[in-house]
């Protein structure tokens, strides 16, 4: 069980960021989770959108270097300790993780999404339900409400 992820490779420079968050918002398209991970020149936009093939298409239309990913999303507690838990429980299962961020839904405050990208998804997905942790659907995901 994966989760759509755009990732955009970006130049790094004043206003891009503005302009690629704007081209997605003046077509609908929604950003619930993000990462940025820059160098001097460029960087990597991460993205979870509400629309993912209309923003990919988008973005490609607009020059951009784009790819979809999958990657993991996990529910976990918001509290002391929570991130730890996911972690510890990757680590026992010998997975490391790539790269993670997270996304804290208003409606769900006691829990956190963590999006991970893992060395072996497969058993990450298998270590996970193993250990209770509950992987998102992508719809789950995308189609809850900020306001």
């Amino acid at each position: 069980m994966t989760v759509k992820q755009l990732s955009v490779f970006a130049e790094n420079r004043p206003g891009r960021l503005a302009e690629m968050t704007r081209l997605l918002g003046d077509k609908g398209i929604t950003i619930k989770a993000m990462s940025i991970a820059d160098t001097k020149d460029f960087g990597i936009l991460r993205l979870i959108v509400n629309d993912c093939e209309k923003a990919y298409k988008l973005l490609e239309e607009d020059n951009c270097a784009v790819t979809l990913t999958d990657v993991l999303a996990i529910k976990i507690a918001n509290k002391a300790g929570g991130l730890a838990e996911a972690l510890e429980a990757l680590y026992e299962g010998k997975i490391s993780v790539e790269y993670m961020y997270s996304a804290f839904i208003k409606e769900h405050e006691d829990e956190a999404y963590l999006i991970l990208r893992v060395d072996n998804t497969e058993l990450a997905v298998k270590t996970l339900n193993d250990k209770g942790f509950t992987l998102v659907k992508q719809d789950e995901l995308v189609n809850f409400d900020h306001e």
